[in-house]
């Protein structure tokens, strides 16, 4: 039967072979030349993908089906005495909130019969007002070594304020009283003065103190806000100084810029008994009226920053009948280069700065009050400088300036007057000399903030001076460098330190006599060290012992010539807060 139908299968082949070849033989007559003419470029196109909807059913007779698996468990019951206890979040340890107290009192004695004393307090009388005093005591009842004269100092001040802060505005006032006490303790070493004539002088001065003020500041206003400032100044031997300050601000948008506008009126007048030279008996009064307007315009850029502005100044000299005319420069820019990594700034500022008798106390206490006060000429101030952080822990601050001031007051040693009248007229005091000064300076400051517990900086500043008139930059020091260190141990115990460093300094040498055509007799204070440090316990948030030591370096250094500081200093005192 299998041959059979083989027989049959080569049979029908072979007639399909003959009939395809004839049919090839009939298409190679049939085939003639003919023209195609293409009317169409040939664009071929992309169908779209389709999924195919069946899957293809598999006819293999080889596939096993899979057997299902049928299980069954056999469960027994199991007795357990196990209850599980109900889920709860785990506890977190947060530290305990810093208790702020709004009121403090602190007391200390120590060596050379020193006393410290303050006591703050902060009442708050509702949602928005509250009113706040300070008061400050320090004393020391002397007891330098070789000095003849009394050399106790004491300064006492008092400030209160009162803020209101309403929905669309704030307002505050506040109110100062001051007094200081000094003695003129720097005799010089000639000429020699037998003890009946340094038991004739009177080296004590007292100052006094009172100022008035009061601020207003708007929410929504283009008057943004205004001080108004009066202070009283004056001194035991019949010295009085005025000083009223007004400062109004507006304030206006332009576009994404900012234009700011301040107006300031600044009037000084003031008297001394008399002039350094006792002969003349001529009045040293003086008065002094400043009218300015400061306008500027601030502009927002990405990472920069830029101020365009400046200051016009009217002064007039109402005692000597002299008017002024002053135009400065107010240009600040910074440019976020590497955002908190480095920051690029400069500026080119100028002022009119008012010297006043206050200003010069605070900065040495020593000074004669036979002082010519006058206004300084601050034309420029360029400076460049960067900063930003090395990391999360090093920032820094570099700053390059150059100085032009007209009129500058440089601090130097009185000579002994041919009357002495008063306690200054011994070759112990101080006046001013002022001299267009020209000041190139280099600033250095690194930071090092470890975490929260402890901070270190350090910084350092270069000065070279040029004088026009004066021989020397009198007082004024070329190197100045400090170092600041805050250490919170423990929840108990702090430590503080605050070293620094003055270079040295040039003054008058007043015991050689001056000859006009020779240039001036100097003497050079030396440089000195000054290590600071404070240590502190906390027995609770309300009560702190410390302890405090000054000048530990232990040298009678100069600050002013013939005017030797005191040595070792300690002071031990108790700090309490509380609330009412």
């Amino acid at each position: 039967m299998i041959p059979y139908f083989k027989n049959v299968f080569l049979f029908i082949c072979i007639c399909m072979i003959s009939a395809m070849v004839v049919a090839q033989e009939k298409e190679k007559e049939d085939l003639e030349t003919e023209r195609v003419v293409i009317v169409k470029a040939y664009t071929p196109t992309i169908s779209d993908a389709f999924k195919i909807k069946s899957n293809p059913e598999l006819n293999d007779s080889v596939t096993q089906q899979k057997k299902p698996i049928r299980y069954s468990i056999f469960s027994v019951p199991v007795a357990s005495t196990y209850t599980p206890a109900k889920g709860r979040a785990a506890n977190i340890d947060r530290p305990k909130p810093i208790k702020i107290f709004d009121n403090y009192a602190t007391l200390g004695f120590g060596n050379f019969t020193s006393v410290l004393a303050e006591f703050y307090s902060n009442f708050q009388i509702n949602r928005s007002d509250n009113i706040g005093l300070y008061l400050h005591h320090n004393s020391s009842q002397g007891g330098i070594e070789d000095v003849e004269l009394d050399d106790k100092f004491y300064n006492t001040s008092l400030d209160l304020n009162y803020t209101s802060r309403n929905r669309d505005y704030t307002y505050g006032l506040e109110f100062g009283a001051e007094h200081q006490l000094y003695n003129w303790y720097g005799l010089p070493e000639t000429p020699v003065l037998t003890p009946e004539e340094i038991a004739a002088i009177d080296p004590q001065q007292n100052y006094f103190g009172i100022k008035l003020g009061g601020k207003v500041q708007f929410d929504d206003l283009y008057f943004k806000k205004a001080t108004l400032k009066y202070r009283f100044f004056g001194d035991g031997l019949s010295s009085t100084e005025h000083h009223v300050v007004a400062k109004p601000s507006f304030e206006f948008e332009a576009g994404d810029s900012l234009i700011n506008t301040n107006f300031i009126v600044d009037y000084l007048t003031g008297s001394f008994d008399r002039e350094f030279d006792p002969a003349l008996q001529l009045p040293n009064t003086y008065g002094i009226l400043n009218l300015g307007v400061n306008p500027s315009l601030a502009i927002l850029k990405d990472n920069l920053t830029v101020n365009l502005g400046a200051a016009v100044f009217y002064s007039i000299d109402t005692e000597n009948s002299d008017n002024d005319f002053f135009i400065y420069p107010k240009i600040t820019a910074s440019y976020r280069v590497i955002d908190d990594g480095l920051i690029a700034y400069g500026g080119l500022e100028g002022d009119l700065e008012q010297n006043s008798y206050r200003d010069a106390v605070q900065a040495n206490p020593f000074v004669s009050p036979t002082l010519l006060i006058e206004q300084t000429n601050r034309l420029y101030d360029a400076y460049f400088g960067l900063k930003g952080k090395i990391s999360d822990v090093v920032s820094y601050n570099v700053k390059g300036s150059y100085l032009s001031e007209d009129e500058k007051p440089l601090f130097v040693h009185n000579p002994r007057a041919f009357i002495a009248l008063e306690g200054y007229d011994y070759g112990n005091s101080f006046s001013y000399r002022y001299d267009d000064v020209t000041t190139l300076s280099a600033y250095g400051e690194l930071k090092f903030e470890i975490n929260k517990k402890f901070t270190l900086g350090a910084s350092a500043t270069y000065f070279n001076y040029d004088t026009e008139d004066e021989q020397e930059a009198w007082n004024l020091p070329e190197v100045e460098a400090s170092v600041l260190l805050d250490y919170q141990i423990n929840k108990q115990w702090f430590l503080g330190a605050q070293l620094f460093y003055v270079g040295e300094r040039q003054d008058i040498d007043n015991t050689v006599t001056a000859v006009p055509t020779l240039p001036l007799a100097t003497v050079t204070l030396d440089s000195y060290f000054d290590a600071n440090v404070n240590v502190g316990y906390r027995l609770n948030d309300r009560l702190s012992l410390f302890v405090k030591g000054n000048n530990l370096i232990g040298e009678n250094y100069e600050r002013w010539v013939n005017f030797p500081v005191q040595g070792i200093q300690f002071l031990g005192g108790v700090t309490y807060k509380f609330d009412y």
